[in-house]
């Protein structure tokens, strides 16, 4: 039904070129893999838009680390496996809470300038966080800084060749190994790059859904080529809901971070009521899918599109300095962060599952690597922990590149592969209104609460469009849309088939935890199907 190539193709007819590594993806994995690869190896960095335009940009709470004296890695440990849910894998959860102080001193190394006070690191907290661990920049623009320093690196490194505007179509195999990608460039022309390793640092998912905090080309692009080349993926049911996006006329659904709760507001019901005590001890720190689903709750029985945050008790200088690019939007919509409650609801942030991978960033695919959102490490569980997503990235950078370092360079020879399906007609109904459909059925039928009468109508409905790839598919946009209905459609079947809740995956007609049926991972493969595995498997099977 989803073909292995999204076009038809020859590789003799088309101009190849060679690199040692290929890194596809331009946000905080992206950029930190290819500058440490580029120690020793030829790097081709290629990103769809410009390099400063990735989820990393956007991200505002910061960097989880173990820096404090008073915090230690057992106890982020224990935090990180608390959020999962009982689905991390707990080696690489050990290997990210003890290497992650030393990635953050390379971040450092490369230019990134985190916030201080008093000559020490200015350390918050965040939610289902015991200790303050977070190291952020500027105040909430942390992503922005790293994104800054790293892209800086990178463009002014003589190893490192960075194409940006150029969108990678397909994977390219050969006798079960991944030999690099088939790349469009922006007047259309098509290129073969033939890579020793090939990297995913494509991003998530967010823009399966109506309403999300991500940018618009946050389109899975990288699962969906990965799953289309016969890697495993893994987990695609588990997409976390930020729990306090701005939900406001005429404004996007624009971040408010979690830093925020964590330093001290407080959530009301449009009745003025706090209402989190009601939902966990913890409150307004508690897990996010548990703040999320609170938060629905409150609407529902309340019968308003929002809730309101409310940080008023603090004194408008420490906001102003703690917020600034939250309070300077805000304000741009006619809300002052300082005086006046700011109307929230959940918004899609972020996929726990991805691209399957071994403690190494290794793929099931020989050849093919995946690091940060786009993978799926067994760190984040069925829930991801606040602020681990930059943690993990640069955690897992570093080993891939270790990985890639061992392996024996590219045979010279091209492989002789020709696709010809014909497919020369172009899609007939807009793509933007093709996206907008597949969007409304992923917010109304597996969004936040879900049950099998709307996942199974959600999955009908999805598959009507599989016509598309039929077509000639030849813009951004297009493929765009391809990898999105893959996606959702992994998505969609994984969520009909795990009946429990768990995590960021909730079934109201199924609301418990079911250990004894369900502590086990659901995959997808190309050609074997669905499989499972259980939590204590280590490595790649």
């Amino acid at each position: 039904m989803i073909p292995r190539y999204l076009v038809d193709f020859s590789l003799d007819d088309i101009p190849s070129v060679r690199t040692d590594v290929m890194v596809i993806g331009g946000g905080i994995a992206g950029l930190f893999t290819s500058i440490k690869a580029a120690a020793d190896r030829r790097v081709l960095l290629v990103t769809k838009t410009a390099l400063l335009e990735s989820n990393t940009r956007y991200a505002q709470g910061g960097i989880a680390a173990v820096i404090s004296e008073d915090d230690s890695p057992e106890y982020h440990r224990q935090d990180t496996l608390s959020a999962g849910a009982g689905l991390c894998n707990v080696e690489a959860v050990d290997i990210l809470v003890h290497e992650g102080p030393n990635g953050v001193r390379d971040l450092i190394s490369m230019g990134t300038q985190f916030d201080q006070e008093n000559g020490e690191f200015a350390l918050t907290q965040e939610g289902a966080h015991s200790q303050r661990r977070i190291l952020h920049a500027n105040g909430d623009a942390t992503g922005y800084e790293i994104v800054r320093a790293l892209s800086e690196q990178a463009i002014n490194h003589e190893n490192i060749e960075v194409w940006q505007d150029h969108f990678v179509i397909d994977l390219i195999t050969h006798q079960g190994e991944c030999c690099g990608a088939l790349v469009q460039r922006p007047d259309g022309q098509r290129v073969y790059v033939q890579a020793s390793a090939t990297v995913l640092c494509t991003g998530g998912a967010g823009q399966m859904y109506r309403y999300t905090t991500n940018p618009e080309i946050a389109t899975c692009d990288g699962i969906a080529m990965a799953y289309r080349a016969g890697a495993k993926v893994r987990d695609m049911e588990f997409v976390q809901f930020h729990p306090t996006s701005l939900c406001y006329p005429g404004a996007p659904r624009f971040l408010i971070s979690e830093a925020v709760r964590g330093e001290g507001a407080v959530l009301r019901n449009i009745r003025g009521e706090r209402f989190m005590q009601h939902y966990h001890p913890l409150q307004e720190l508690a897990p996010r899918d548990i703040v999320a689903r609170a938060i629905v709750s409150e609407m529902e029985k309340t019968k308003s599109t929002f809730v309101y945050l409310d940080i008023t008790h603090e004194s408008d200088e420490w906001i102003k300095h703690r917020f600034p690019n939250i309070y300077e939007f805000c304000l741009k919509y006619g809300l002052d962060l300082t005086s006046d409650w700011i109307p929230v609801a959940p918004a899609a942030h972020y996929m726990m599952g991805g691209v399957r991978t071994d403690t190494f960033g290794q793929t099931t695919l020989p050849r093919l690597y995946a690091c940060g959102e786009v993978s799926s490490t067994g760190v984040h569980g069925a829930n991801r922990l606040a602020s681990n997503s930059l943690s993990e990235a640069i955690v897992f950078g570093r080993r891939i590149v270790e990985s890639i370092r061992r392996l024996k360079p590219l045979p010279d020879a091209t492989p002789k592969l020709k696709i010809d399906f014909r497919r020369t007609e172009p899609p007939k109904q807009a793509i933007i209104e093709k996206r907008l459909k597949l969007q409304k059925i992923m917010l109304r039928h597996v969004g936040l609460k879900r049950d099998a009468a709307g996942l199974e109508k959600g999955h009908q409905e999805l598959q009507r469009q599989l016509s598309i790839y039929d077509h000639g598919l030849s813009r951004r946009e297009e493929f765009e849309f391809a990898n999105l209905l893959n996606c959702a459609l992994l998505t969609t079947h994984a969520a009909m088939l795990r009946e429990e809740s768990r995590g960021g995956h909730y079934r109201e007609d199924f609301p418990e935890r079911n250990d004894r049926q369900w502590l086990k991972h659901i995959l997808f493969h190309r050609d074997e199907g669905i499989l499972e595995e259980s939590v204590d498997v280590v490595g790649i099977q």
